[in-house]
């Protein structure tokens, strides 16, 4: 038996497949949030749903919020901006609901490496960021200006 024979496919890691970043030039924030969502995310840390996130920013364990500009629901909207207001919880905040949704993980991979079913998501909290990156690197550096 050749050592071909017994080769095994891998298949590549979602988390791993982040847009590539021409060299020398500075991550821009939206890329580096979809790095900090999906290591968070790939570590257990990452929090989807109003109820969830409610509680964790109530009790003060949440790291960093993030909130889609595009929610209809303006009550849902109040009631985290306020929550994070009141407890110091770092907010901030992405265009599209389906966008946030993909980061998240709500939706299927196809064998392209593609989004599909993506599911919207209003607002995720993270809780544990996972290992140091540079993208989480940007997101600091961008909470610490704001």
């Amino acid at each position: 038996m050749s050592g071909e024979e017994g080769a095994v496919a891998v298949a590549a890691d979602p988390v791993a497949a982040a847009p590539a970043q021409p060299l020398g030039e500075p991550m821009d924030l939206m890329t580096a949030l979809q790095l900090v969502l999906r290591k968070s995310l790939a570590h257990g840390g990452l929090i989807r749903g109003l109820h969830e996130c409610a509680k964790l920013i109530e009790k003060s364990t949440a790291q960093l919020c993030v909130l889609a500009e595009d929610c209809n629901q303006s009550d849902y909207v109040k009631l985290v901006k306020g929550l994070c207001a009141d407890h110091n919880i770092n907010l901030m905040t992405v265009p599209s609901a389906k966008t946030l949704g993909e980061w998240a993980g709500l939706c299927k991979i196809d064998s392209e490496g593609k989004a599909r079913k993506v599911v919207g998501c209003s607002c995720v909290v993270v809780k544990d960021f996972g290992e140091e990156s540079e993208g989480l690197n940007v997101v600091q550096q961008h909470i610490k200006s704001n």
